[in-house]
């Protein structure tokens, strides 16, 4: 089992760190994700039941322990920094790009409905397919399609009712 999840680590923690990173935007954060990621992964490996790709799972994982890690922050900064309005004409996508909107926007996300919040990470964070966000939720493709698209048009719902479109 050791060998296995070795295997695992060496094809999948180069991607997992980016993917990470690009959520948190802190380099020593996202290394002790990685490492909190796979010894999650290797605890509960019989907890694994195949119907999404490994790397879905270890996203899943990880995007897990990232929301808990910003709660946690966030329980002890009791004041929020103040959010810079960005420019009306990028998209959320770009936005994730500043921190500090990213911070404000993950905590938006936390005011969707299952499934929109689960797919609208996975498709932007954990950069996958709509066939793979599908076969997650063992739906097709075209579903994971509409149900991004309607979580996004939600978010920016939310992000307008905040000032931040």
């Amino acid at each position: 089992m050791d060998r296995e999840f070795h295997e695992i680590y060496e094809k999948y923690s180069a991607d997992l760190y980016a993917f990470i990173l690009r959520m948190c935007r802190d380099e020593q954060l996202a290394k002790d994700v990685l490492q909190d990621t796979m010894l999650k992964a290797m605890t509960s490996a019989g907890s694994f039941r195949g119907g999404c790709s490994v790397r879905t799972w270890l996203c899943t994982i990880a995007k897990n322990l990232v929301c808990d890690h910003m709660k946690k922050a966030e329980s002890r900064n009791s004041s929020l920094e103040t959010v810079p309005e960005p420019a009306a004409q990028e998209s959320i996508e770009a936005r994730l790009a500043d921190r500090d909107t990213a911070m404000h926007i993950h905590h938006l996300l936390h005011e969707l409905d299952e499934p929109y919040r689960e797919v609208f990470t996975l498709r932007v964070f954990a950069e996958l397919s709509y066939s793979d966000i599908g076969a997650v939720f063992g739906k097709s493709g075209n579903w994971a399609g509409v149900t991004y698209y309607r979580a996004k048009q939600r978010l920016m719902e939310l992000m307008k009712k905040e000032g931040l479109l």
